[in-house]
């Protein structure tokens, strides 16, 4: 499935021209020289251009705008056939230098109407093109291959754990973030969903011991990547930031209790998301026998699950979990489906961040969450006008009984906001994210707790501080994704604070300096939250006596 990407950017007026950055020559890119006023060259590609080493052959990629861009590059074998349910394998090595100019494939994921929203088409203008199960691809943006040792930062895409790309959003791109900050910055695809995380070690023994888990090791993978060639590229690998959205913040925990990615990085950020423990290995071997049975293979069939193709197979995997629901409320699971597994082999079992002992202990972190996570009047402007009594009746079927305590909390403690803003924070309560840097603030690395409010000025002011909006903040990039910001000086003054705030704590693991009021540690007791708007303030637990009625 191809995406009408370019022709959006060209109607949206997003060329690389309109984004006013200047350019920076290299001693590579030796060709058109500009006269008196004219334009400098802003691409360079060619034989001998942004040409790099890797520990299997090497990659060309490109220079634009002075940072040296290199796509798809690939970091673990095709995953279909034999691969598929098994631990990442490393590429075969190549002789020639292969191109690394375009994007890698998409994991295996659901693509029919994808784009059948046309305001969330619009909004996020998904990038989505090839989808396989040769997916283990890494992008890197550098100032220069040097050996200057930068900073690494590592982005992890959102999607839960069943969709998504390292490139979906232009605000994931990294070249603004690595001009601005002089770092290295890497994003990645992996194994999704049930080709990522079918837990078949039961029914198939100690050869599929890692099935429930190859999403996650892809991850792992990559990060071992950017250990052992990332110097060739200017980075430093003994300082990694990892960084993750939504279901990339629960990726960033979860490799945080993942022993095999000890050492692989040494800060966290988790945006949106979190998670504090990985799902039931009971629940996840029970869906696991479902898929075989749904698929009509006995114990010694399994390898025939290998075989069919992968749309099948997430049929079948999606008809299976369907079958498993009544299981997993009868667990009390937050989650069900397909997730990372607690199997105390490849993921810790027990609570996230629970020992002082343990190599996150070490690993500083960053977490933060938006004020509207969801906005329910954001596409119906007849919202606007909806009164508290009939915000409890909406709420009533999620909430039942405690209904009025949680929203009249809500109004208390936020006078100055509109039912339906009031609505829209109860959903989009920070109790998980609390929960979180509660547990993270018992060990002996800071943690540091934000908190996100800018709204841009679209859709007549109601999208409010959206799910995914701070992304292109922390990134440099509100003058990419302008359908996320509406972009101009407004944005970009909070978006350099924020992304001046981030590198320096990829740098230090302290995010003081970059233009924000002082930010303290998050404490328990006093839940020091950093408020990121048009003017940012420090506030101890703004929401703490709303989310009591959560409880």
């Amino acid at each position: 499935m191809k995406s009408n990407r370019r022709n959006f950017i060209q109607k949206l007026g997003l060329s690389t021209a309109s984004l006013g950055l200047g350019s920076t020559f290299s001693a590579e890119a030796k060709g058109f020289q500009p006269k008196g006023n004219e334009d400098e060259q802003l691409l360079f590609i060619g034989d001998n251009i942004a040409v790099a080493n890797t520990q299997y052959g090497k990659v060309r990629g490109y220079i634009l705008r002075g940072i040296h861009t290199f796509l798809g590059i690939p970091y673990g074998a095709d995953t279909s056939g034999d691969n598929r349910f098994m631990p990442p394998q490393k590429p075969k090595p190549w002789t020639e230098i292969k191109p690394a100019v375009w994007w890698g494939n998409s994991a295996p994921q659901i693509m029919e109407k994808r784009y059948a929203d046309q305001y969330a088409s619009f909004v996020d203008h998904w990038n989505y093109d090839d989808v396989s199960e040769d997916c283990l691809r890494i992008n890197v943006w550098t100032p220069a291959l040097d050996s200057k040792k930068r900073p690494v930062i590592v982005w992890l895409h959102g999607g839960g754990f069943v969709n998504g790309n390292g490139i979906e959003q232009d605000g994931y791109h990294g070249e603004n973030l690595s001009r601005f900050g002089d770092v290295v910055f890497c994003s990645l695809n992996h194994r999704l969903g049930a080709l990522g995380f079918t837990n078949l070690a039961k029914v198939g023994g100690d050869k599929l011991a890692a099935s429930g888990n190859v999403g996650m090791l892809d991850i792992v993978a990559a990060l071992e990547w950017v250990r052992d060639n990332i110097a060739n590229f200017g980075g430093n690998p003994n300082n990694v930031t990892i960084i993750g959205q939504s279901g990339g913040g629960a990726k960033v925990c979860t490799l945080t209790a993942m022993p095999s990615a000890k050492g692989l990085f040494h800060k966290a950020v988790a945006l949106s998301g979190s998670s504090l423990s990985g799902l039931s290995k009971e629940y996840s071997e029970k869906l696991g026998e479902m898929v075989l049975k749904e698929a009509g293979l006995g114990t010694n069939e399994i390898s025939k699950l290998q075989q069919i193709p992968w749309r099948e197979y997430i049929d079948i995997a999606n008809r299976a979990t369907a079958k498993m629901a009544d299981e997993a409320k009868r667990m009390n699971l937050v989650r069900g489906g397909f997730a990372p597994v607690a199997d105390g082999r490849f993921l810790d079992e027990g609570a996230f961040y629970s020992s002082n002992s343990h190599f996150s202990a070490d690993v500083p972190m960053i977490i933060c969450t938006t004020f509207n996570e969801q906005s329910p009047s954001r596409v119906d402007s007849s919202l606007e006008n909806i009164g508290i009594n009939e915000v409890k009746e909406k709420l009533k079927s999620r909430f039942g009984e405690k209904t009025g305590e949680i929203v009249d909390g809500y109004a208390k403690a936020f006078p100055d906001k509109k039912p339906v803003e009031i609505w829209s924070m109860v959903m989009s309560n920070r109790k998980n994210a609390i929960a979180t840097a509660d547990a993270k603030s018992k060990q002996k690395a800071p943690v540091y707790l934000a908190w996100f409010g800018y709204q841009p000025p679209l859709f007549d002011g109601r999208m409010r501080a959206f799910h995914c909006d701070d992304i292109c903040f922390w990134f440099y990039n509100t003058d990419l994704m302008l359908t996320h910001t509406g972009g101009g000086a407004r944005p970009r003054r909070l978006s350099e604070k924020m992304a001046k705030s981030f590198v320096n704590f990829a740098r230090t693991g302290n995010p003081n300096g970059g233009g924000l009021p002082n930010w303290p540690k998050y404490s328990s007791a006093n839940g020091e939250t950093m408020i990121l708007n048009d003017e940012c303030i420090v506030k101890n637990d703004p929401d703490r006596e709303a989310r009591k009625t959560l409880s």
